[in-house]
Formats: structure tokens, C-alpha cells, sequence
């Protein structure tokens, strides 16, 4: 957009400027750059400074007499870009290359050497809207508060009415909207600028045709049932961009943007085109976490991406934990999940789980075997639904004898996570729940388990943030027997994941076995965890934190129930791909541990 009537000239600057003087600079090489501004408030002349290319130039290094000149020269659209946006339209500029103005100099006359640079701004005066139209509009467009008669009259403005005009449009399936004719003219004599922009609707179309490009190993008629575009339904900007995010999401590509086409396809279609780039095939990863108590634990899966050319994601998980542990064996475990997008629905992924384990805990010994099917629905990019059915086998150990636990559950669950780095949070929040009836067979009892994970996330502050996490854990078992549950849908608190500071699963409930006390997991467990996180560097921060844990053996308030907490301090090393994460923790209260628990791993704790 061109706007018309800026008078080029040459102002007087007077005593009200404002002069920044930069003199550290390599010898012979542009020794000082003079930055004057008549007019205008503070927040403006930072404005203005921040634009300049030149004083960029100086602080960037680039004083060779080439760059210096090149930066001279673009220094005038720059300065006038800067103001236009904020409603100034009559700017007299001056930009002298050791006393010559940087507009004659042409590039082949380069001199040798440049010493000084000056540049004199008299901004002149703010410019007020006198007319603020764009038309037609929908009844739903909102236009910027700002656009309208007598407001500060920056160009930013107009392009956002403009756009919000435009958007409107779309989003009522004129998917061709545009600007039809634009008058935009400033009247310096009384310092204000009228804008009128006439819009065309163009026709409401619908989606045309999906067409794909840049697949190698992806069967094209997969990649368009993943995208889920609803040929021959009206065009709507928002079905678009959830296409293009269906793609993303599967995993296969490391882009995939979805185009219109120029022109409509009779009678009112538009055709559209994916383009899509793969993500290699394989992927692999390792990951190791250590804890002075619970010792070290090694995982590790193998991922192949597009299995059979349809989307297919093949993951096989193994890890070994408590290697070293002080009051258990190691555990054992190996995994294998197959998901399909676009099951279903296009916004449906079918998986296939498989998991075969040993454990090897302080009071029982068990080998596990689950096996399950489930279906997520990815209900916006933020909300997930969860439904699936599994079976569990488990042969469990322990002082009293021998157990066979065997029971069918149907989980159901729900996911909201607007976190903004899932794992280094700043702000927002994120919240999971799973409702798991199940029916037992054999000694096995039925039941219910209800599990709970909050956590929330404010930061204060730009360059070097302080963040306020907070955790909050509950878990509830319904129906059958404290000996009649599986052992591992019973609660223990203590360790990594629940009290820092406190041995792993220390907490527990005492349950008399003939003549002696067994440790068993509850029935009912919660668990609140803070931090307050602050950052020193770019990459280094450090941590307070205090956690609580509460397990009882059947309710809430039961005479079983105990409670401990621990609280702690860590160091935080930025890697990029997520925090290298050292805590320090020792008990705060309770009587189920002593002395100090060292924890590291990636990632934050929650």
C-alpha cells in the first residue's frame, strides 16, 4: 500500500533533539555515528533507533566502507517505514556520509574510508485518522479499535483492517477476497490521512479437489485421508489449517503446507495442494536418569515412521530400571506399539500395544504381561480423548506365596495440554485424567481406578524469566479388596515422580500377613509438588522446590493414612532439546527416609 504527499525538504534541527553518540569503534572505520531526532516522544525515538540500519551496522561489526554505505543508503526507507507506522507522514531525513548525504553517493563511488555518519530526523507532526473505511464487511468482522476517525493514524492499522475485513470474508467461504480499490491519502496542511479500501468478496466456493506433491515412500490416497479435507463441503480457512496440522501431526513430515489454487475450478471449486517433505523413516533414542536411592534407570526405543506407506508408526521401547538400587532389584521391561492415523475419523489414530516385564520391587516380585487396543481422537490440538480395552496378566511373588492377577480394563481418558515446551514450560497448563474400570477374573477383584495429574505454569519477567510450577497428583481405587487389587494399580509415594527427597516408594501401608507386616500400595494417594525456577543465562537456571505425598490403604481420612514431604534445589543446563536436570532433595517430613537424594535426568521434574 502506497501512501501519497510525503514532502521531502530541509528542517531546521533545533535544542529539543535528542543525540546518541557511539565512538567505540576500530580505528579508521567509522568512528562515530550521530543519531539526532527532533519530535516525537521516547517511546518513538527507541523506535526509530531499533530501525536503523546503520546504527545496526555499528553494533553488528560491519564497518567495512561497503556495508557502512549500503546501510547509509537504506537508513531513508527504514526511518520512513518506522514512522509511518506510527502515524507520522511528513518526516524530513537526513542521512550524511562524513558530510555528504548518503542519497548521491552512488555505489560505485564508495569511498575509501568512513569515519562518521549522521543522522538528522525531524519527524514532524502526528497524523490523525480523518476517514477509516473498509467496506463491505461481514456482521461478524471486528475492525482494530484503533481504525477510526480521529485515533493515532498508523499504517499498521489500515493493513489490519484490511486483513480482519479480508479474513471475515473467508472465513464465509469467499475464499478469493481481496482488495478491489484503495484510496489512501495524507493531507499534511491538517495532519491527517484518510484510508478507504473497497473490498470484493469474490464467490463462495467450496473445496475442490486435494492434490499431493513431494511424497517418496507415503501412498498418496493415505496422505489425503489424513488430511481429512472435506471435499465438495464450503471452504472454510479453519479446515484448512486443521489438514495441514493433521499431516504434521502424524509424524511423517518434516513439513507439509497446504496451497490454493489461483484459479476456480467450475462451477465453485477450489482445488487445493499439499505439499509435504518426509521425515527420514527410522529414528532411535536413549535416555539414562539417576537417583542416589533408586539408582539408575536406561531407556530406549526404536521408531520406524511409515511402516507399510500408509502413516503406520512401529515403536519398540525397552528400559532397565533401579540399576543399583538400595531396597529393590532391577526391573526389566520391553514394548511394542503400532499406531494408525486417521482410523476411523481423520482426526483417530488406532494403536496396538504390547508390553512384556519384570519386576523386581522392595515387597514382591512380579512378571507382567498387557496387551490392548485403543483409540485417540485428537479433539482440537490441545484437548485428546482417549478409549481403549487391554488385558493384564501378572504373576506376583512376595513373602506370603504366589499370586496370579488376571482382569480386563477398559480405560478412558482425557488430556488437556496448552503447555508452550512440554519440556520446559513457562506458562499454561496441563491436565490428564483416566477413568480404568476393569473386571477380574479368578482371585482377581473388579474395580475401579481413578487417576489425576494437574500441573500449571506463570512465568514473570522477558529476558531471564522466573517460573511458578505447581503439580498436583491424586489416584483412588473403587470396589474389591486392598489384597484383591493388582499390585501395581495400588499407590506409593516417594521418589522422582511424586516426593523428592524421600526413598522411592517408601510410603506405603503396613498390612499384617500372619507374623509379620507386609508394605503394600494404597488405595488412595495424593501428591502436590512447587517450584519457582529462575534462569542466571541463556542456559543456566536453578531451582527451589517442596513436595508432599498422602497414601492411605482404602479412603481418604482413613486411620491408615500417612503423609511425608521433602524439599529440595537443582541446577538446570539448557541443551536446546530440553534441560539437564540436577536435585538435590532431603525429607521435610514424615518417618519413611533420611539424609540427602540426588536426582538427574533431561527434562524438568513435571
Amino acid at each position: 500500500m502506497r501512501f501519497l504527499h510525503l514532502l521531502p525538504g530541509h528542517g531546521r534541527i533545533g535544542l529539543a533533539c535528542l543525540l546518541l553518540s557511539v565512538t567505540a569503534a576500530p580505528s579508521g572505520a567509522l568512528d562515530t555515528v550521530d543519531f539526532r531526532i527532533v519530535g516525537g516522544n521516547e517511546d518513538l525515538r527507541k523506535s526509530l533507533r531499533d530501525a536503523s540500519t546503520v546504527v545496526a551496522a555499528k553494533r553488528d561489526g560491519r564497518l567495512a566502507s561497503e556495508d557502512v554505505l549500503a546501510a547509509a543508503r537504506a537508513e531513508y526507507s527504514r526511518i520512513v517505514n518506522a514512522l509511518y507506522a506510527l502515524g507520522y507522514y511528513a518526516p524530513v531525513i537526513h542521512v550524511r556520509v562524513d558530510g555528504r548525504e548518503a542519497a548521491d553517493i552512488p555505489p560505485i563511488e564508495t569511498p575509501a574510508t568512513i569515519n562518521r555518519v549522521e543522522i538528522a530526523i525531524d519527524t514532524g507532526p502526528a497524523f490523525t485518522f480523518s476517514t477509516a473505511k473498509v467496506a463491505p464487511l461481514t456482521r461478524e468482522t471486528e475492525l482494530p479499535e484503533g481504525f477510526a476517525p480521529g485515533k493515532p493514524a498508523e499504517s499498521g492499522l489500515v493493513r489490519e483492517a484490511v486483513q480482519a475485513g479480508v479474513d471475515g470474508w473467508r472465513d464465509e467461504g469467499h475464499a478469493k477476497a481481496d482488495v478491489a480499490a484503495q484510496k489512501v491519502v495524507a493531507d499534511h496542511r491538517n495532519t491527517t490521512l484518510s484510508a478507504e479500501v473497497a473490498l470484493d468478496p469474490g464467490p463462495r466456493l467450496r473445496f475442490g479437489t486435494l492434490t499431493v506433491e513431494g511424497e517418496d515412500r507415503m501412498r498418496e490416497r493415505r496422505i489425503i485421508k489424513i488430511a481429512g479435507l472435506p471435499e465438495g463441503e464450503q471452504f472454510d480457512p479453519e479446515e484448512l489449517q486443521r489438514a495441514a496440522d493433521r499431516l504434521r501431526r502424524s509424524g511423517v513430515f518434516k513439513s507439509a503446507t497446504l496451497s490454493e489454487a489461483e484459479t476456480i475450478s467450475p462451477p465453485d471449486r477450489l482445488d487445493i495442494t499439499a505439499t509435504v517433505v518426509e521425515e527420514l523413516p527410522r529414528r532411535y533414542s536413549i535416555g539414562a536418569e539417576v537417583a542416589s536411592f533408586e539408582g539408575l534407570d536406561l531407556t530406549g526405543y526404536w521408531l520406524h515412521r511409515n511402516l507399510l506407506g500408509g502413516g503406520e508408526r512401529l515403536k519398540v521401547e525397552a528400559e532397565i530400571a533401579n540399576i543399583g538400587a538400595q531396597s529393590s532389584g532391577v526391573d526389566y521391561g520391553i514394548g511394542v506399539t503400532l499406531d494408525r492415523p486417521a482410523t476411523l475419523t481423520p482426526d483417530t489414530t488406532l494403536s496396538f500395544t504390547s508390553d512384556i516385564g519384570h519386576l523386581d520391587e522392595e515387597d514382591y516380585k512380579a512378571d507382567v504381561f498387557t496387551f490392548g487396543t485403543s483409540f485417540t481422537h485428537f479433539y482440537t490440538e490441545e484437548i485428546t480423548f482417549k478409549v481403549g480395552i487391554e488385558f493384564t496378566l501378572a504373576e506376583v511373588e512376595d513373602a506370603s506365596g504366589s499370586f496370579t492377577y488376571e482382569h480386563m480394563a477398559l480405560p478412558l481418558g482425557v488430556t488437556w495440554d496448552n503447555r508452550d515446551d512440554k519440556l520446559d514450560a513457562l506458562k499454561g497448563y496441563y491436565l490428564n485424567t483416566e477413568l480404568r474400570p476393569y473386571l477380574g477374573f479368578g482371585t482377581t477383584d473388579s474395580g475401579l481406578r481413578l487417576t489425576a495429574d494437574g500441573r500449571g505454569y506463570v512465568s514473570f519477567g522477558e529476558e531471564r524469566p522466573v517460573t511458578l510450577a505447581g503439580r498436583a497428583q491424586l489416584g483412588a481405587m473403587f470396589g474389591g479388596s486392598l489384597l484383591g487389587t493388582p499390585r501395581d494399580y495400588l499407590f506409593y509415594s516417594g521418589g522422582g515422580g511424586t516426593v523428592r527427597g524421600q526413598p522411592y516408594q517408601s510410603l506405603g501401608v503396613p498390612v499384617e500377613r500372619g507374623f509379620y507386616t507386609e508394605e503394600l500400595g494404597g488405595m488412595a494417594f495424593a501428591a502436590l509438588s512447587g517450584e519457582v525456577r529462575a534462569r542466571f543465562t541463556e542456559t543456566i537456571g536453578a531451582v527451589a522446590f517442596i513436595d508432599a505425598g498422602y497414601v492411605a490403604a482404602t479412603d481418604f481420612g482413613d486411620t491408615t493414612g500417612d503423609w511425608h514431604a521433602g524439599a529440595g534445589i537443582g541446577l538446570r543446563y539448557d541443551t536446546g532439546f530440553g534441560p539437564i536436570r540436577f536435585d538435590v532433595a532431603a525429607p521435610v517430613a514424615g518417618d519413611t527416609g533420611e539424609g540427602v537424594q540426588i536426582y538427574i535426568g533431561i527434562g524438568q521434574a513435571f
